[in-house]
């Protein structure tokens, strides 16, 4: 487990306080994660690479010349926003454009993908290649599905390369694509790991047995079989990874090769198993090209490793040989560079409070005590809700919707104090939600609450109807952009009952605090009824069984949200009206 932390929802900001320090001659900190600190040329591809933090030394530990030039840090197991990767990518354009590289989770897709949309909106190119290289996450028929795990070394020094040696944005693209397609991997545990501040490990593994295609953020593994000698464990990987050559090679290939330990199996352990691997490769007629063996890709302290093979061709070999320097990859030599002039790292300025009328004023005022009771709420709740999404997810959630609760109820209040109105306070909140939780979760809890403070404005006080088609928007905005339907075991499933219960009582006749209770409770059956459902979407679908029996966390949430907002509302305006 992880024991040195002090608050648990910090550990990410602190984890790379610490690293920057560390490594002050490589790294930078810029809001949203790390960059190169020293000179890199005008004109050159910059390389944005990302996701959670928990993985070390992916991110922050691949960034430096060769390699990457950025990483964006998400909380524990959770994407980063999308302001950060803005924030990161734009430190680090150099006029050639950007590659953004990450694995293929739906909180990272949804994050990079809206901020490379922000960033090409600014005039600058950008492409992205997802990592999709664990053979044990979907069939090869949907291998899009795939999620990205230890094999993202491998593309991220391709791209790395590629750029370095001054090509352009489309063919470092293309590159990084041509490693992903070539490179698989397979990941095994003997036990689960424990993020910071939890007291259980997100799974476990019975004595004596082993998890088979687990993966790197707590998830359960897919299969489960008798614990292996270190021979037969790698006599499993090898044959595994052989059983699926990419489309267009042999074995009498030359391959890179990645053991990748997940935390707390030892150097010794994995040197143990690789002494077979390689005599198996050797067997099959693979050339093996630079072996890594070590921590490489991690799940805090996972008992597990991992076997990435990426099929080389004499592009891809000259490219993986090439030279390096980061904090955790070096590879040959490279001549010192100056550092860079002129990087800071400061915080960028409040925007503008757009005017607005009393009644919106006053309005705003209950919307801050709505978002401090959310907080609260969180706060009491948090070991709950990160316990619901262990059982078939990565456990994040808790944390996720904390990080979240408290940066929205800290903005609004912010944003009301300079006489913000309530839509002001509700899109000032959800941008500071969406940043600070990440995740799919933040980016759609921020969405919400910007797409609400949108259409209440800051020019009158809210009614029960304009509150409905509030959040009638909320409801059209993410399930628009996260693609998730009823049944799908989601807070959709929450979320649309909330929207057509409220809207209808109030279409009715009855006021707005008579809607959120009977909306609040309809909500609470809803996401008590999740229990029977099957996940459809998101990194729970692999683990669909294990979820039987189980709420969804995020819809356990947003009832929660529900609740508390019908009873603030109960209590505030009782007091205020003397009823």
């Amino acid at each position: 487990m992880t024991r040195l932390i002090n608050d648990p929802a910090a550990f990410a900001d602190e984890m790379t306080e610490g690293f920057v320090a560390a490594h002050a001659d490589r790294v930078c900190a810029v809001p949203g994660g790390v960059v190169r600190a020293t000179e890199v040329p005008a004109g050159q591809v910059a390389v944005v690479v990302g996701g959670g933090s928990g993985h070390y030394p992916a991110f922050a530990g691949l960034v430096g010349a060769g390699l990457a030039d950025g990483a964006v840090l998400g909380n524990v197991f959770a994407s980063p926003s999308a302001q950060q990767v803005v924030s990161v990518g734009r430190a680090t354009e150099r006029g050639g454009g950007i590659l953004l590289s990450y694995g293929n989770y739906a909180g990272d897709c949804l994050n990079f993908d809206a901020a490379q949309e922000r960033l090409r909106d600014s005039g600058i190119e950008v492409r992205t290649v997802r990592v999709t290289d664990d053979i044990c996450s979907a069939p090869i028929s949907e291998r899009g599905k795939r999620r990205g795990i230890a094999g993202d070394l491998v593309v991220f020094k391709t791209a790395g390369a590629a750029a370095a040696q001054g090509l352009p944005l489309e063919q470092v693209t293309q590159l990084a694509q041509r490693a992903n397609d070539r490179t698989r991997s397979i990941g095994v545990a003997f036990s689960g790991c424990t993020l910071p501040g939890a007291s259980q490990p997100l799974f476990t593994v019975p004595e004596g047995r082993m998890a088979v295609g687990l993966g790197i953020h707590g998830e359960p593994g897919l299969d489960e079989v008798d614990l292996p000698t270190a021979d037969g464990l790698a006599q499993l990987l090898v044959e595994r990874l052989l059983a699926e050559l990419p489309e267009g090679v042999e074995r009498n290939s030359h391959a890179a090769v990645l053991l990748n330990g997940l935390g707390t199996v030892k150097h010794e352990e994995l040197f143990v198993v690789y002494r077979k691997i390689s005599q198996l490769l050797e067997d099959a007629g693979v050339s093996v090209v630079a072996p890594e063996v070590g921590e490489l890709c991690t799940s805090f302290d996972m008992a597990g490793v991992s076997l990435t093979l990426t099929w080389l061709d004499p592009e891809l070999e000259d490219l993986w040989l090439a030279p390096a320097d980061s904090p955790a990859f070096r590879r040959g030599t490279l001549s010192p560079r100056p550092r860079r002039a002129g990087l800071t790292a400061a915080t960028p300025e409040a925007e503008e409070i757009p005017p607005a009328t009393d009644g919106s004023k006053a309005a705003a005022g209950l919307l801050v005590e709505l978002l401090s009771a959310v907080e609260a709420t969180i706060e009491t709740n948090v070991e709950e809700l990160g316990r619901i999404d262990a059982v078939a997810g990565d456990g994040d959630h808790g944390i996720g919707m904390q990080r979240g609760a408290r940066a929205a109820a800290a903005a609004g209040r912010a944003a009301y104090s300079r006489g913000a109105g309530a839509g002001s306070v509700l899109t000032v909140a959800g941008d500071a939600w969406a940043d600070k939780a990440g995740g799919t979760s933040g980016a759609l809890w921020g969405m919400a609450l910007r797409r609400m403070g949108i259409r209440l404005g800051d020019q009158a006080g809210p009614t029960a109807a304009t509150v409905a088609q509030a959040l009638h928007e909320a409801r059209t905005a993410i399930t628009e952009t996260g693609g998730a339907r009823l049944g799908d075991k989601t807070l959709v499933d929450v979320l649309i009952p909330l929207d057509e219960t409220y809207r209808r009582t109030v279409d009715s006749g009855s006021g707005g605090i008579e809607a959120a209770a009977i909306a609040a409770a309809e909500g609470e059956k809803a996401a008590a009824a999740t229990s029977d459902l099957l996940p459809r979407t998101g990194r729970a679908r692999p683990h669909a069984e294990r979820s039987l029996g189980t709420p969804d966390a995020g819809a356990v949430s947003l009832s929660l949200v529900a609740r508390t907002v019908h009873t603030t509302l109960s209590t505030v305006l009782s007091t205020t009206t003397g009823r």
